[in-house]
């Protein structure tokens, strides 16, 4: 029987959005209840905004992948690692497991998994902006939790893109960016966030047992 204990999610927030953010808290939470454990942080540019009291844009893409890897170097060797995020820190979490590769699996601290949550395909209305061209040469398992109709890219959209076979994509019903869905749709925020819960908890298991 697998152990959550043997395991920690390295989990990062979105462009807009810090880690005391409602979606990383509860999500963190339920997690957190089920055995797991997570550890949150925050790119250097969401620091200064907490510093300076203004916003910013993000950092550009080598900054944000140097402050992710930063991260994965202070984990507790004994713990298996997994690494993703919200929106922009799943695809950074995406684009650093894509370019370091089976180098990133078998360094000193392995990467057991990469989980993205509401991934970025392309900006809202711009569909020709695709961002997911690594995610077809993945060599490291990885989890695609995305809303259905997510305007960064909805399941109609996403079914069409093409995967490694060791991407797992999943979809939440009705929801948005953030997974919540319309009242009409018979589904509550608080049933999606514990369905992607599930979600994670079932892939972390399943590397773990293998």
């Amino acid at each position: 029987m697998t152990d959550l204990s043997d395991a920690i999610f390295l989990f990062s927030h979105g462009a807009g959005a810090g880690m005391d953010s409602d979606f990383i808290v509860q999500l963190s939470s339920l997690l957190k209840g089920r055995g797991l454990a997570v550890r949150t942080f925050e790119f250097p540019y969401m620091q200064k905004i907490r510093a300076e009291g203004k916003r910013r844009p993000p950092d550009r893409m080598p900054k944000l992948l140097a402050a992710f890897k930063q991260m994965i170097q202070s984990i507790d060797a004994e713990k298996q690692i997994f690494i993703g995020g919200k929106s922009m820190g799943g695809r950074v979490a995406s684009l650093l497991a894509a370019e370091q590769g089976a180098q990133l699996a078998n360094q000193s601290k392995p990467i057991n998994g990469v989980i993205c949550l509401g991934f970025p395909f392309h900006p809202p209305k711009k569909p020709e902006n695709y961002r997911g061209e690594h995610l077809t040469g993945m060599d490291i398992d990885t989890l695609i939790v995305q809303g259905e109709r997510d305007t960064f890219g909805t399941q109609s959209e996403v079914s069409e893109f093409s995967f490694s076979d060791r991407v797992q994509l999943e979809f939440l019903t009705d929801g948005d960016h953030s997974f919540k869905p319309r009242v009409r749709s018979g589904v509550t925020f608080e049933q999606n966030l514990k369905k992607c819960s599930d979600l994670i908890v079932e892939f972390i298991e399943k590397q773990l047992s293998s």
